[in-house]
C-alpha cells in the first residue's frame, strides 16, 4: 500500500479494480480541514484521463509493471508496432495506450514496454530525446539581445518552443517529460 504522499508522476495504481497512471500530482493544503491530494490519472486500459480528489494520508495499492527494452519499428493507421531486442518479438499498441508517448517516437528508437500481467499497457521513453526539426520559421535579426523563441515542428509533428538560433534540419534535444527545448544534438 502507498499513501497519498508518496505518490509520484508516471506511477501506476491499483484504483477501484481499474489500473491507473498518475500524470500530475498536487498537493493542496486547506487553510481550515485536511490536505488533499489532486490527481490527474490516466486509465491503463482505456485512454481515459480523469481528475480526483483524495484526502491526505488515503492509502492505495500500487501496481508492479514489468518492463522490457523494445524497439519502435512503425505506425499503421493508430496502431504502433515495436520488437522485442532480445526474442525479436513484434507486439502492437494502439494510439490510445500510449498517449503522449507518440509525440516523441521516431524510426528505431528504443523505449520500455510496460506489461501488466503479461499484457502490454504503455511504453516509457528516456528522459529526453533527439529529433530533427522539420519546419521552422528563420529567426528576425537583431532579436538576440532577449531570449526569443519560435515554435518549431519536429518530424513527428510535435511543435516545440525553441530559441532563434534552432534552424530547421538540426537535430535537438527535447525534455519528454515536460516538451521543452533542452539543447542542440
Amino acid at each position: 500500500m502507498i499513501s497519498t504522499g508518496d505518490l509520484k508522476r508516471g506511477m501506476a495504481i491499483d484504483l477501484d479494480g481499474d489500473l491507473w497512471s498518475i500524470i500530475e500530482h498536487h498537493h493542496i493544503k486547506m487553510g481550515r480541514g485536511s490536505a488533499q491530494a489532486r490527481l490527474k490519472m490516466r486509465n491503463l486500459k482505456t485512454g481515459a484521463i480523469i481528475e480526483r480528489t483524495f484526502q491526505a494520508g488515503e492509502k492505495f495499492r500500487r501496481a508492479i509493471l514489468d518492463k522490457k527494452t523494445v524497439q519502435y519499428l512503425y505506425r499503421e493507421d493508430s496502431t504502433y508496432h515495436f520488437m522485442d531486442t532480445g526474442t525479436y518479438e513484434q507486439t502492437a499498441l494502439n494510439a490510445d495506450l500510449l498517449g503522449d508517448v507518440t509525440n516523441y517516437l521516431t524510426d528505431g528508437q528504443t523505449v520500455e514496454l510496460l506489461t501488466y500481467q503479461d499484457e502490454p499497457i504503455g511504453a516509457d521513453l528516456p528522459p529526453s530525446v533527439e529529433m530533427t526539426v522539420e519546419r521552422s520559421d528563420p529567426g528576425l535579426r537583431g532579436d538576440t539581445a532577449s531570449a526569443g523563441t519560435k515554435p518549431a515542428t519536429m518530424e513527428t509533428g510535435l511543435v516545440v518552443q525553441v530559441p532563434l538560433f534552432v534552424s530547421e534540419g538540426e537535430r535537438i534535444r527535447i525534455d519528454t517529460r515536460t516538451g521543452q527545448y533542452i539543447e542542440r544534438a
